[in-house]
């Protein structure tokens, strides 16, 4: 037989491919790697549920349970309401109360950025003067802290939620529920990356008695603002709404242009707080798309035998992630930190492992999962070249329940995002969720000293996967 009849598919080790390129025979790569990695605890695992969980049809319980969650995610609708003091509208607050990004967490174990922010926010509600003031209230236990996902609220970085903070209001019109997050304080020195001196908290309270009270009275005259039109028509400009928010945050602007000036035409301020909104902080809507996110993913919570992650979110030194069909429960790992572009003068020496509550964004399917839509957040992220995000945005798809119409990406060929992450694709496939994030300094009080993008580490999905097993199998 000659080699022109041979028909070959290589797959396993390169060996294979260098043996019969010496040998001149013609030959197709399978890129294959052998379920879970090879990982035989893991590949009994994906086994058993998927033979084990059986309805008396033959029909896997943990598809039908996950079509449930994408459709709920898919049905959707998030809406911003108002603006309020967050002790107005979360339960139990009083002014010793403050609320953090990620899983839970002790003062003592915080990395340096979120015990700044921490500090910050006491000084900000008048409760300390100085920093050794505000931190022995945090030793000696005088603060009530816990994470902003045990109040259906969300916060970027540090994620700092206390009593006086003005929070949107986002209302999930389908399901009723509401989601909560703090205003976007702008670039530079800012409380969400630790910083904590008089400047940070001067403009806080500028948010807190200017900007807030002219949002809220310009998003209810204009009868709500329908969050959902604006991520996916800004998906269409250009925007991922994790790292680049441009297009977004002047749709948003735009929805409440006439009211809001009306709000703030006699007030001193008045211009600082239009340029506020719509010329010097591009990353306004990420706040916005974070609660209409959580408002979203909120639903999906709790239902019998889905694998879809709910949530996931950093703390600085821990990554958690929540699973719908075990609710309640958090599933922890040391954080990575981000493969990163670092600004100039710093260094991955200089970088926090990641933080924030802000890849609920990627949960719902935008962010990292929409890279393919946004070229131009490419090289700020370090994600390669364009090809290279839309490589990521279609790994995605493997390890997704389904797509979401919705969030149509224009340049590939209006397919929606992938959305519902699914631990057992995660598993199986080794493709991990792919976060766009900002890097914080080790250190508080520097700020943001870079972009790049992180995953969580496999390590959570594998012990969510085997409680999913024991929950559901014994």
């Amino acid at each position: 037989m000659s080699k022109e009849n041979i028909q070959v598919v290589a797959v396993g080790v390169d060996v294979f491919d260098a043996a019969l390129s010496e040998t001149d025979t013609p030959f197709v790569r399978l890129d294959w790697t052998p379920p879970a990695g090879g990982n035989t605890a893991m590949v009994e695992q994906l086994f058993r549920l998927e033979t084990g969980l059986l309805d008396e049809d033959g029909n896997s319980l943990i598809d039908t349970a996950n079509a449930e969650a994408l459709a709920r995610l898919r049905r959707g609708l998030p809406v911003l309401k108002r603006v309020r003091p967050a002790h107005e509208v979360i339960g139990g607050m009083d002014k010793h109360t403050i609320f953090h990004a990620g899983p839970p967490i002790r003062w003592e174990d915080m990395c340096g950025p979120m015990q700044g922010a921490f500090i910050g926010a006491i000084k900000y509600e008048g409760l300390a003067e100085t920093d050794e003031e505000a931190e022995k209230m945090m030793a000696d236990g005088k603060i009530k802290y816990s994470p902003n996902h045990h109040q259906g609220a969300v916060g970027p970085m540090t994620g700092m939620i206390s009593y006086s903070m003005p929070v949107f209001v986002v209302e999930n019109e389908e399901f009723g529920n509401t989601a909560f997050c703090t205003i976007n304080e702008g670039i530079g020195k800012v409380m969400r990356f630790g910083a904590n001196d008089a400047s940070v908290v001067a403009n806080l309270k500028w948010l807190e008695t200017v900007l807030a009270p002219a949002l809220d009275a310009a998003v209810v005259e204009a009868g709500g603002v329908n969050l959902k039109n604006i991520m996916s028509q800004s998906l269409a400009m250009g925007d991922e709404m994790h790292q680049r928010n441009v297009a977004a945050s002047l749709n948003f602007h735009k929805a409440i242009a006439g009211p809001f000036l009306d709000a703030v035409k006699d007030s001193p301020d008045g211009r600082k707080a239009v340029e506020f909104l719509a010329g010097k902080n591009e990353q306004f809507f990420l706040n916005l798309a974070m609660a209409a996110c959580k408002a979203v993913m909120d639903p999906c919570r709790g239902i019998p035998y889905s694998t879809v992650v709910t949530a996931m979110s950093r703390n600085g030194v821990n990554f958690g992630i929540n699973v719908s069909g075990l609710d309640g429960e958090w599933f922890q790992a040391p954080c990575l930190k981000p493969q990163a572009l670092y600004f100039p003068g710093y260094t991955e020496a200089d970088a926090n492992p990641d933080m924030g509550d802000s890849a609920i964004v990627e949960c719902y399917g935008i962010g990292g999962f929409a890279m393919g839509s946004a070229p131009a957040v490419v090289r700020f992220v370090g994600a390669g070249s364009t090809a290279d995000a839309i490589r990521y945005t279609d790994s995605m798809r493997q390890i997704c329940v389904g797509e979401n119409p919705d969030l149509p990406i224009p340049n590939m060929n209006f397919t929606g995002t992938a959305s519902a992450i699914d631990i057992r694709q995660v598993v199986a496939s080794g493709i991990l969720p792919v976060i766009n994030t900002g890097v914080a300094h080790r250190l508080a009080g520097i700020g943001q000293v870079g972009a790049g993008i992180v995953t969580p580490p496999m390590d959570i999905m594998e012990k969510a996967l085997l409680a999913f097993s024991k929950k559901y199998l014994g």
